[in-house]
C-alpha cells in the first residue's frame, strides 16, 4: 500500500538492507535516518545532484552522486579478470587508506625496502659485543631475526640474499643508513631517491608484538595436554568369534 502512493507522487524509493550502506546513504546525501515513519524536518532531509540506475560489471545498481554539495564519500569500482585478482586490488585500496589514516595521526617515516631492518641489526651487534655472559648472545640473536626481512625481499626477487645482506651490511657501516634493497636492479641503493618509505608507527608496533609473543614463549614453562574424555576405545571383535 506503501508503495502504491510512494509510485502516485512521483516518489523514489530505495529498499537497503544493509545498515553500512543506509550509513553511506545518509553521509552521500546529508540526510539523517529516522527511526519512525513521520514528516521529517527541513534539518534531516538530504540533497543529491542525481539518483540514476546504472549497469556496472554486469550488475544493475543506483548510482546516487553529490558532487556539488562537498560529498565525503567516494566509491572505487574495481575490475579484474579473476576473483583472486580482485582481492589483491581490494587488499591493496584497503593499505592505502589504512596508511592514509595512520600517517593523519602520526606523519614519521623511516627508509624502507630493508634498510631500517639492516641499521637496527647493526646497532643491536654492536651493543651486543659491549655486554657480556649469556646476554650478549641473546642480543646478537635478536640483532640476527631482523635479516629475516632482507632475506625474504631478497629471495621474492630471485636475488642471492647472502650478498645482499652482506652488501647492505658494508654500506650501513661506511655511514649510509638509508641503503635498502633495489628489487628492479637487484642492487643496494639509497631509499630517499627511490622514494621507498614505511610509516614509522607500523615498524614500532610491528616489533613490539613480535617481541612480545617471542617473550611469552619463552616464559611457558609447561605445557598441559588436553587428553579425549571418555573410557577406553572400543577394539574390534577376532574374527570367527560369534557373539553369545
Amino acid at each position: 500500500m506503501a508503495l502504491h502512493f510512494c509510485d502516485r507522487y512521483k516518489l523514489m524509493v530505495l529498499k537497503i538492507s544493509s545498515k553500512f550502506e543506509l550509513r553511506r546513504i545518509c553521509r552521500t546525501t546529508g540526510a539523517v535516518a529516522l527511526l519512525k515513519l513521520s514528516q521529517p524536518n527541513p534539518d534531516e532531509l538530504g540533497y543529491a545532484d542525481s539518483v540514476s540506475v546504472e549497469e556496472i560489471g554486469g550488475s544493475r545498481v543506483t548510482v546516487v552522486k553529490n558532487e556539488e554539495g562537498g560529498n565525503s564519500v567516494s566509491t572505487l569500482v574495481l575490475r579484474g579478470s579473476t576473483d583472486s585478482i580482485l582481492d589483491d586490488l581490494e587488499r591493496a585500496v584497503d593499505d592505502g587508506v589504512n596508511t592514509y589514516k595512520a600517517m593523519c595521526r602520526d606523519s614519521r617515516i623511516v627508509p624502507g625496502a630493508a634498510a631500517t631492518e639492516i641499521e637496527l641489526a647493526r646497532r643491536l651487534k654492536e651493543f651486543s659485543l659491549k655486554e657480556t655472559g649469556l646476554d650478549q648472545y641473546a642480543i646478537a640473536k635478536f640483532a640476527e631475526s631482523f635479516e629475516m626481512v632482507p632475506k625474504t625481499l631478497a629471495e621474492n626477487a630471485g636475488l642471492n640474499a647472502m650478498e645482499i645482506i652482506s652488501s647492505l651490511y658494508a654500506d650501513h657501516a661506511a655511514g649510509n643508513p638509508k641503503v635498502g634493497i633495489n628489487l628492479e636492479e637487484g642492487a643496494c641503493k639509497d631509499v630517499s631517491t627511490m622514494n621507498v618509505w614505511d610509516l614509522h608507527v607500523t615498524k614500532l608496533f610491528a616489533l613490539k608484538y613480535a617481541a612480545d609473543a617471542a617473550c611469552t614463549v619463552l616464559r611457558v614453562d609447561q605445557i598441559i595436554m588436553s587428553k579425549p574424555a571418555g573410557g577406553p576405545a572400543r577394539r574390534d571383535q577376532p574374527a570367527g568369534m560369534d557373539e553369545d
